[in-house]
């Protein structure tokens, strides 16, 4: 191993050289200096040096890459050049003269009027060193600020609001990008106020910078139109919505008739006849009689999109030759095609196993003529073992079956209360249904029904709130074999995994509710700057056992004595969880991910435990990656030490590794390979992931929860991984290696040391001890979309 790294390193800083590359004429840009620059303008001048002369790092993999398949002959490529990599920046003059002119641009900008910035190259060995330095000279100030604005309504609706928004006040330094902001509000400003024509260019800017004194005065300007004494409002008059009779668009004018009934100012015309009029009027904010308000247009745009019902939406505007005043929107909409079905198959593998998973999925996005968004899958799925000297069909010990449909209305369906739209976004009511089925072999099987109401709105564009007031669940289980007789092979199971199994086939009901609450989910595909939330809340049992209180049914759960409604018991729980991130962008397409991942399960009242799906697990390709999912933890449980017999273990692999606290944090680094890589970008990221489950009321002292021993029952994982993004979505491959187990004892726990020295007689000793289960030190995990 020592041997292929160091001949890895070898090859890869002999690629990094570039200078052998070019002609003898030629250098390689390695630095480049910018002296006398404000330090809190530096970063913003760096960005105007050209992108093909700014230099690399010392040893780009981008630059590697590049080299690997476009040299030929010991020289770079002229023609037929593969679009793989990033260049190495060359010298240019002329890049450096254009660079030193955008710099001086820049700096007159931001006031310093008398600024001039020198050139100088240096070039020694093929290797250039490019220096900037600025004499910027003294900044100008704001002198005064004075007005043109000669109609008094326009004047008197800028300084009236002009206090939340302005950057120009007198005694500031001055700044081109201040006055460009101020543009852009008063534009903003005046077209939310009913000036339906008003554009930029009729707001200018006088600059007096002759007063010899480092000081300049400014005029703001807004002219009225040509040939006209003032600017003029509009209001909105006759709305028409046009829904196309298809995808492909609307006929010529002639060879439809608009609908003659006009309501409360709008006429819907429905050339397709498939949408009822209120689902689609209701998302238009654009009313009859008032003044044209941009904000109310781009949210009509943003509204009828997100029916997701339309493939095309156009709002233009008509004027009536009978009144200058007033503007009549026609919205026109091009419908998308309404239902589909969706088949999808998928081989999820691992250390040791692999699956199979067939699902079918109908979708109807116009239900009920109201863009009602109907769904039902039907999936099932095999689960084997490999590597047992048998065939798969004969190690296949898992079995799953779900029929699943669900109903999105797009608006809130409150009895006795008619909400209105949010403008924050599309709000919607889910209702929602399932059957599942799984099978363990020679195990237990298991049955659940869950049906649930739940509502999801956004307060704002970045705060979305889903509530679930009503979610029933119903679960029947079963063991396959008998549990008192001592000679099954599985009866030890039975001493070992006693709260999980009980939990599997106990036959009870859940009802409760559900609140969820994220902040900036929209932002998770951008680079820059971020706290991410995302906060969970599921409460059961509490409604359930106030009732059978007032029927004087008392509980006596410790005693297996459970309340009932019904004839069934019912869960009594609270089950809160958090996901916190932090995003920092590095430039680029380079970013840095913090993330805490917790959340914990307690059982109370008619409870002593939490129903088996609302346990955690660790490990997974958006968990600690070095494991494999359900094979982490609780605590330092060792499957080994616990589980002594083969037949068990067998049995219950991916079972007895749950808990009812987790806790979990990763650091991720994410950048760029290469821009163009068959057709889309190659990312990639190296990643540090620390975490475990516990028990919390039950199980042994190894597997519970206790602050002291935190430090010895964390696992560590680290790894790297590549990301291939088209645009649409992420086809994700992760390599996770272990560097801490708190499965095992000491010093022992890292095995990365293990794994550094050959690993192969601790693997040899692990498998021997825990078969069928072995040990691997390296996880694979392959993924669509980002792990968080």
């Amino acid at each position: 191993m020592f041997r292929a790294i160091l001949l890895f390193i070898i090859v890869f800083v002999t690629a990094c050289s570039s200078t052998k590359y070019i002609a003898n004429n030629q250098s390689i840009v390695k630095k480049v200096v910018i002296d006398s620059v404000n330090k809190q303008f530096e970063e913003e001048v760096y960005n105007y040096i050209q992108k093909d002369i700014r230099p690399t790092a010392k040893f780009s993999i981008n630059v590697l890459i590049y080299n690997m398949f476009n040299t030929k002959d010991g020289r770079y490529k002229t023609s037929n050049i593969r679009p793989l990599g990033t260049p190495p920046p060359i010298l240019d003059s002329t890049l450096v003269e254009i660079s030193r002119n955008q710099i001086e641009k820049y700096l007159k900008s931001k006031g310093y009027f008398n600024a001039t910035v020198e050139s100088d190259i240096k070039v020694k060995n093929k290797r250039a060193e490019v220096f900037f330095k600025a004499h910027p000279g003294t900044a100008f100030s704001v002198n005064k600020v004075t007005f043109e604005i000669p109609d008094e309504q326009v004047k008197s609706l800028y300084f009236s609001n002009k206090g939340v928004f302005t950057h120009l006040k007198e005694g500031m330094r001055y700044d081109d990008d201040s006055l460009a902001y101020e543009r852009d509000q008063i534009h903003q400003l005046l077209r939310q106020h009913g000036y339906f024509d008003f554009s930029r260019p009729y707001v200018k800017f006088s600059v007096d910078s002759n007063l010899n004194v480092s000081k300049a005065n400014v005029t703001l300007i807004i002219d009225n139109p040509l040939d006209k004494p003032k600017h003029e409002q509009f209001k909105i008059g006759e709305i028409n919505i046009l829904v196309a009779p298809n995808s492909d668009g609307f006929p010529p004018d002639s060879t439809y008739k608009m609908n003659e009934r006009i309501f409360r100012g709008l006429r819907y015309t429905d050339l397709s006849k498939k949408f009822r009029r209120n689902p689609i009027t209701r998302y238009n904010y654009l009313q009859q009689g008032q003044l044209y308000d941009v904000r109310n247009e781009n949210l009509t745009y943003d509204r009828l999109y997100e029916l997701n019902v339309f493939k095309n939406v156009k709002i233009d505007y008509n004027r009536p030759a009978d009144s200058l005043n007033v503007v009549n929107p026609v919205i026109q909409l091009i419908p998308q095609k309404i239902m589909s079905n969706r088949i999808e198959g998928e081989v999820p593998f691992n250390a040791g196993t692999v699956g199979f998973t067939l699902s079918n999925t109908y979708t109807n996005n116009n239900l009920f003529r109201g863009a009602e968004r109907f769904e039902f899958q039907i999936k099932g799925g095999l689960q084997a073992r490999l590597g047992q000297g048998n065939s798969v069909f004969s190690e296949i010990y898992q079995r799953d079956f779900s029929v699943s449909t669900n109903l999105k209305v797009p608006r809130l369906m409150i009895p006795f209360m008619r909400a209105r739209p949010s403008r924050g976004g599309m709000p919607h009511t889910v209702f929602s249904a399932s059957y599942v089925y799984a099978l363990q072999k020679d195990l237990f099987q298991r049955k659940v029904v869950l049906t649930s109401v739940a509502y999801e709105f956004m307060e704002t564009r970045s705060k979305f709130h889903s509530i679930t007031p009503i979610n029933f669940e119903y679960r029947v289980g079963g063991l396959l074999f008998d549990p008192e007789d001592p000679t099954n092979p599985n009866y030890e199971i039975v001493n070992n995994n006693l709260y999980n199994l009980a939990l599997l086939t106990r036959r009870n009901v859940t009802f409760g509710i559900k609140y969820t609450y994220s902040m900036n989910a929209e932002k998770l595909l951008t680079t820059g700057n971020f706290l991410y939330f995302r906060g969970d809340m599921d409460m059961a049992g509490n409604m359930l056992q106030g009732f059978t209180r007032l029927l004087g049914r008392k509980h006596y759960p410790e005693n297996d004595d459970f309340a009932e409604v019904f004839g069934l018991p019912f869960n009594q729980y609270v089950r809160p969880e958090v996901d916190v991130r932090w995003y920092k962008g590095l430039g680029g397409e380079q970013q840095f991910v913090a993330r805490l991942n917790a959340g914990i399960g307690y059982a109370y009242g008619n409870s002593v435990e939490v129903p088996f799906e609302k346990k955690f697990y660790a490990g997974g390709s958006s968990g600690v990656r070095a494991w494999q999912a359900r094979t982490l933890g609780p605590g330092n449980y060792n499957r080994g030490e616990t589980i002594t017999s083969e037949v068990a273990r067998r049995a219950l692999f991916g079972l007895d590794q749950i808990g009812e606290l987790h806790i979990e944090s990763n650091l991720e680094y994410r950048y760029k390979l290469l821009n163009k890589f068959f057709g889309a970008k190659l990312k990639g990221a190296v990643f540090l992931d620390a975490g475990n489950i516990w028990n919390v009321q039950n199980g042994s002292s190894e597997t519970r929860f206790n602050l002291k021993s935190l430090g010895n029952q964390i696992a560590i994982g680290a790894g790297t991984g590549f990301r291939y993004d088209v645009q649409y979505f992420v086809f994700r491959f992760d390599v996770g290696l272990k560097l801490k187990d708190p499965q095992f004892r000491g010093s022992d726990q890292w095995v990365i040391s293990k794994f550094l020295g050959g690993g192969k007689a601790f693997r040899d000793a692990y498998d021997a001890a825990n078969t069928p289960d072995s040990y691997r030190f390296v996880q694979y995990n392959f993924g669509i979309g980002m792990p968080f």
